[in-house]
């Protein structure tokens, strides 16, 4: 692998702050650190970078250890949530500042730079200083900046939380086009599963400085390995149940059996933590193989191109969220209609924690801060 962490821990105090990390990343691929605040993704990150020196594991770059080499000589390039520009020199100096303290000859450097504005759309702006910018320009100088010394792993910390939300959104598509068409190992660190989820070859979650779970953006939302990562990922309904039988898979929920697609890794007769996501519930019967529950609609949001519906389940104190594209032809159910709602076995999931239901991590109401 040509990035690869093993066994990095690192303690300020009597705090741990990042618990035995092990990651390998191949050349060229864009791996997300994705956590809450405090987790330890920024610290895994300055790792990398040098800015912090792991209390113990390795750290290799196409296979050299450089866990404890300098930071301005492990030919990394780190972009920050604050752009941290110059504010005294002009866009171009800015960008050709990493060069310049390298002795790149002028004329290198200046075709280097020129390149660069290019790449970053740019091309006009190198007379200009960062004052005369906007934030997401700032931004693209940052990246060019960090990008101008051509180095081996460019690393990305919180980038975009500064922005607006559209130009979070065209600045992260210009990030993902550049990173693929260079080719450059990349990893990101962010709170937002939706940047994670966009841009990542791969995903790590993180919590309290320990890995939840490494995998593809597919992986991490359709079968999270622990209810951390099913809370923290995408909107999701958690409810209460009883494992009635492992092998099959089934479970029961306020009087009711469902049948997931698989078997389930907990005890028959343990209780569980049934996860669904809310664009897997449909209104109705549903198939012959479909799992079905009753309740009462609580609540309904219009949120532009979906109508988010909130049912109370019948027999059970959970409140289950379900999407369904808006219809302007077609009256969305009103408070207190009574509904069956149906699922197919593949869309139920099993963890084998003790219950805390209801709709979470990525409900406008509920998201994680």
């Amino acid at each position: 692998m040509f990035l690869s962490l093993s066994g990095i821990r690192k303690q300020f105090g009597d705090h741990v702050a990042v618990h035995s990390f092990d990651l390998d990343a191949a050349e060229g691929e864009f791996v997300s650190f994705l956590g809450p605040s405090g987790c330890g993704k920024t610290t895994t990150l300055r790792m990398i970078a040098g800015f912090e020196l792991p209390d113990a594991g390795s750290i290799r770059i196409a296979g050299e250890e450089i866990g404890r080499v300098p930071a301005n000589r492990r030919n990394v390039g780190m972009v920050f949530q604050s752009y941290a520009l110059f504010p005294n020199m002009s866009v171009a100096d800015n960008i050709a500042f990493g060069l310049k303290m390298r002795k790149v000859p002028a004329a290198e450097r200046k075709a280097r730079v020129a390149e660069l504005l290019e790449l970053i759309h740019l091309p006009q702006s190198g007379g200009k200083y960062p004052y005369e910018l906007s934030g997401g320009m700032q931004q693209r100088v940052a990246l060019a900046r960090a990008l101008a010394i051509r180095p081996r792993v460019l690393l990305l910390d919180e980038p975009l939380s500064a922005l607006d939300a559209k130009i979070r959104l065209s600045l992260r598509q210009e990030i993902r086009a550049i990173q693929r068409q260079l080719g450059i190992t990349t990893v990101y660190v962010t709170h937002d599963q939706e940047e994670a989820l966009s841009l990542s070859d791969r995903i790590v979650v993180m919590s309290q400085g320990r890995i939840e779970q490494t995998g593809t953006p597919s992986e991490i939302y359709n079968a999270p390995a622990t209810e951390f990562v099913a809370r923290f990922v995408g909107t999701l309904n958690l409810l209460p149940a009883t494992v009635t039988d492992a092998a099959s898979g089934r479970v029961r929920i306020a009087g009711r059996e469902l049948r997931a697609a698989s078997a389930v890794e907990a005890p028959s007769g343990s209780s569980a933590t049934v996860a669904l996501r809310p664009e897997a519930i449909v209104i109705g019967d549903g198939g012959s193989e479909a799992n079905r529950l009753d309740g009462s609609v609580s609540d309904v949001t219009f949120l532009g191109s979906i109508v988010r519906i909130r049912v109370r389940v019948e027999g059970v104190d959970a409140v289950v969220a379900l999407d369904t594209f808006n219809n302007p032809h077609e009256a969305p159910p009103r408070i207190g209609d009574h509904l069956r709602l149906a699922f197919p076995p593949e869309a139920l999931l099993v963890l084998p924690h003790a219950p805390d239901a209801g709709p979470v991590a990525g409900d406008e109401s509920l998201a994680p801060a």
